[in-house]
C-alpha cells in the first residue's frame, strides 16, 4: 500500500519553507531565554549608616519594580573607613554567584583585585560615587556619579560669593585618596586659588564620622577666630561642622557650605547655620543603577559614565519641585 506524499517535507520550496520556520521559532525561543536572565543583584555601597546611602538603597529598590526576574540584596560596612569589611562583600557575592553588582568603592585601589574576579567570573559591574584607579578601568561595565570635580567647583563658587575673595577658609573633608573626595574637594580647592585669594587654613578629614568632624571643626574655629568660611565636603562631615557652628556660637556668622541634603542638613539652610548644601542625586544613583547593571546582563550596551547630577540648595529655593527631587 502506497503512502500519500508530505509535500511539505520532502523537497524544493515547500521543505525550504518549513527548515526556514523551524529555524525562526528556535531562534526566537533563543532569543527569549536569553534576556530572561534574572538572579540577583547585589548593591554594595560604602556604608549603610547613612542617610544618602539609604536614598540609594531606595532608589535601588523602585527600580527592581521594572525588572522582571530578579532580586536584590542592599549591604555595606558600619563606617565608610571599614573597607576590608566592603571587600569581603563584594568577595562574598562573587562566590555566591550573583547575576550583576552594584558597587560604591569605598577605596580606589583595595576593590580593584575583586572588581578582576567578577569580571573573570563573567559578572557585570556598574559603580556609584567614587572612581577606582585607571588600573581596574576594563574591570567595570558603567560608573554613575555626580561629576564630582563641577560640583567642588560650585561649592567654590558659592563660598567665594558670600565671603569674598580674600580671608581664611577651611576643608572639611571625610575619607583621603577616595575618587569622590579627590574630585570634589580638589574641584573645590583649584577652584579657590585660580578665582580668589582665600587662604585655605587646613584640610581635615572626619573619616566620614560625625563627631570627628564636630571636634575638628571646633578646633579650627577655635585656632582661627577670623575665620570667613568653611566647606563640609559630605553628609556625616557637614552635619557635625554645622552642629560646631552652633556649638561654638558661629552659626550665621561664619560662612558655611556643606554637601548632602538629608534632613539635618535642610534645617541648618533653613535656621541660616549653612549657606546652602550641594545635593546629588543619591535616589537616581541606586534607580538607575540597578536599571543599568541588568542591561548589562541581559547584553546591552550601557554608556560608560552617567552624570547623575548635582543641585545647590539655600534658603531661597529649599522649597522648590529641583530641590525636592533630590533632598531626602
Amino acid at each position: 500500500m502506497k503512502h500519500p506524499a508530505v509535500p511539505y517535507l520532502t523537497k524544493g520550496k515547500p521543505m525550504k519553507k518549513a527548515l526556514i520556520g523551524c529555524i525562526v521559532a528556535l531562534l526566537a525561543l533563543f532569543a527569549t531565554s536569553a534576556s530572561a536572565k534574572g538572579g540577583e543583584i547585589a548593591v554594595i555601597v560604602k556604608t549603610t549608616n547613612s542617610n544618602f546611602w539609604q536614598n540609594v538603597n531606595k532608589g535601588a529598590t523602585d527600580a527592581m519594580k521594572d525588572v522582571k526576574g530578579y532580586t536584590m540584596t542592599f549591604q555595606g560596612p558600619e563606617a565608610e573607613s571599614k573597607v576590608a569589611d566592603e571587600v569581603n562583600m563584594v568577595e562574598n557575592a562573587i562566590n555566591r554567584k550573583v547575576a550583576g553588582i552594584v558597587l560604591a568603592p569605598s577605596d580606589p585601589e583595595a576593590l580593584i583585585p575583586s572588581l578582576k574576579k567578577a569580571w573573570e567570573a563573567k559578572i557585570p559591574v556598574v559603580l556609584l560615587d567614587s572612581m577606582v584607579a585607571e588600573s581596574g578601568a576594563k574591570y567595570y561595565k558603567a560608573f554613575l556619579a555626580t561629576d564630582n570635580e563641577k560640583a567642588g567647583e560650585l561649592c567654590a563658587k558659592q563660598l567665594i560669593a558670600k565671603v569674598g575673595p580674600t580671608g581664611k577658609i577651611a576643608v572639611m573633608s571625610y575619607v583621603a585618596g577616595v575618587g569622590s573626595e579627590i574630585g570634589r574637594v580638589g574641584g573645590f580647592k583649584k577652584y579657590i586659588e585660580k578665582n580668589s585669594r582665600l587662604q585655605i587654613v587646613g584640610t581635615f578629614y572626619s573619616n566620614a564620622q560625625m563627631a570627628t568632624a564636630l571636634n575638628q571643626t571646633t578646633d579650627v574655629l577655635a585656632a582661627n577666630p577670623d575665620l570667613k568660611g568653611i566647606f563640609g565636603a559630605n553628609e556625616p562631615t557637614a552635619i557635625g561642622m554645622g552642629r560646631a557652628l552652633v556649638q561654638s556660637g558661629k552659626a550665621g556668622k561664619v560662612v558655611a557650605v556643606g554637601f548632602d541634603g538629608n534632613e539635618d542638613l535642610q534645617k541648618f539652610v533653613k535656621d541660616g547655620t549653612l549657606d546652602s548644601i550641594a545635593v546629588q542625586g543619591s535616589y537616581a544613583m541606586g534607580n538607575l543603577g540597578v536599571k543599568t547593571v541588568v542591561s548589562a546582563i541581559e547584553g546591552k550596551t550601557v554608556p560608560k559614565f552617567v552624570n547623575t547630577g548635582v543641585v545647590i540648595v539655600t534658603k531661597d529655593n529649599i522649597e522648590t519641585s529641583e530641590a525636592k527631587n533630590v533632598l531626602y
